[in-house]
């Protein structure tokens, strides 16, 4: 009897569009095209594929990706909820299908015009039609409208608390730059920043400053999810899934849980991350990258400590080191992230995270990469996952 999803499933293709401001194509083009890319990179054709996993946040339904691309029939289809906090639950979907013998080949996409079309940073005041409307209402007659404005609320309580985390700010933010700057296809490819850029930045809401915050993009980006045993006779090394974990905590809101007891830590993210090491049977130690879900700087900061690779409020000394540079303890965000690569709800990430596993980053790090962390996003019910060779 199945009691693990651990190595019973890998990630065997994976599909990205270009990342722009304006597409110019619907968001069922771009979905189509970054599934078709992730079905070709597979090794597969269309009528391998009978499950699909999504956001509740796409516009895309799955019934018209399949009769587009040609998938004759669908056994599970299933949607994640809370945006950024979604990404890696679809991976668990995907995995739980196909160990349990639902599905044999499942693809997993999120497709935006997030710069052309709805644009996050606009607020929620208008057209929040979910029940996450009712928490968000205390606190729109204050002006928190935007999800900058509510990490903020985290990063200032957290500055209070532990002193200003501004130079781990920069240091992630100026990192990630880098590594933009060598992926082709990235929104800022060849276009650096310095320390003094970032310092000199004009705040969006304080203590977050213009590089803090992730960037609005148009793209698609795909995942294909099959057994491990139909992994061995595919193209590429199989990225095999160790773990897939989700979360929700006690009093949680969707980005606004600010009647808990501490705002500096997210017991979301503890729960996810017991539950990784747990069932992966790794530590920390064993995490050779990561893939951190970076809609602001601050949550990364907070990530770091959650996952245990150093202790509640030192992240910000912890990085300014180079940790998290291509030559650092744990090269992090490698394709420059969703600060500097392009926002497509973190599954852009998760291509990355496979691409340093069969060794094709365009940041490559030099040492073996054997294992990598892959988390959604903070202050909401969230999920990681560890991928291993």
């Amino acid at each position: 009897m199945l009691t693990s999803i651990k190595d019973e499933c890998a990630i065997v293709g994976i599909g990205q569009t270009e990342i722009s401001k304006l597409s110019g194509r619907s968001e069922l083009q771009l979905a189509v095209e970054s599934i078709k890319a992730a079905i070709d990179d597979a090794g597969l054709k269309p009528s391998d594929i009978d499950g699909m996993c999504g956001f509740t946040l796409d516009h895309v339904d799955e019934i018209d990706v399949a009769r587009t691309l040609g998938i004759p029939e669908l056994k599970m289809f299933s949607r994640m909820p809370h945006g950024g906090g979604a990404p890696m639950s679809t991976i668990q979907q995907a995995a739980m299908a196909v160990a349990s013998g639902t599905c044999k080949a499942v693809v997993g996409f999120r497709a935006m015009n997030g710069r052309s079309g709805a644009r996050y940073s606009g607020g929620v005041a208008e057209g929040a039609e979910t029940t996450d409307a009712i928490s968000w209402g205390w606190y729109m007659p204050y002006g928190l409208l935007t999800p900058a404005c509510w990490v903020a609320m985290h990063a200032q309580r957290y500055a209070h608390e532990y002193g200003s985390p501004a130079e781990g700010f920069a240091e992630v933010a100026v990192t990630q730059r880098n590594y933009a700057v060598n992926n082709p296809i990235a929104l800022f490819h060849g276009k650096p920043i310095t320390f003094e850029d970032y310092h000199n930045s004009p705040f969006i809401v304080d203590p977050l400053k213009l590089y803090d915050c992730c960037i609005e993009t148009d793209g698609g980006a795909a995942f294909v999810v099959t057994s491990a045993d139909r992994a061995k006779d595919l193209p590429h090394t199989p990225a095999m899934i160790k773990c897939a974990a989700q979360g929700a905590a006690f009093d949680q809101e969707v980005m606004t849980s600010f009647y808990r007891d501490s705002l500096t830590f997210f017991p979301e993210y503890d729960l996810v991350a017991k539950q990784c090491y747990a069932q992966s049977g790794l530590t920390p130690d064993d995490i050779d990258a990561a893939i951190i879900y970076d809609a602001f700087t601050a949550i990364v900061l907070m990530q770091l400590e959650t996952f245990g690779f150093c202790k509640r409020g030192e992240s910000s000394d912890w990085v300014k080191d180079g940790k998290l540079r291509i030559d650092g303890r744990l090269p992090t965000n490698t394709h420059g992230g969703l600060l500097s690569e392009g926002y497509v709800h973190g599954i852009n990430g998760l291509c990355e995270g496979v691409r340093l596993l069969r060794g094709a980053s365009s940041n490559q790090p030099k040492k073996n990469i054997e294992h990598v962390l892959v988390t959604s996003g903070m202050s909401m019910p969230t999920g990681a996952i560890i991928l291993g060779k």
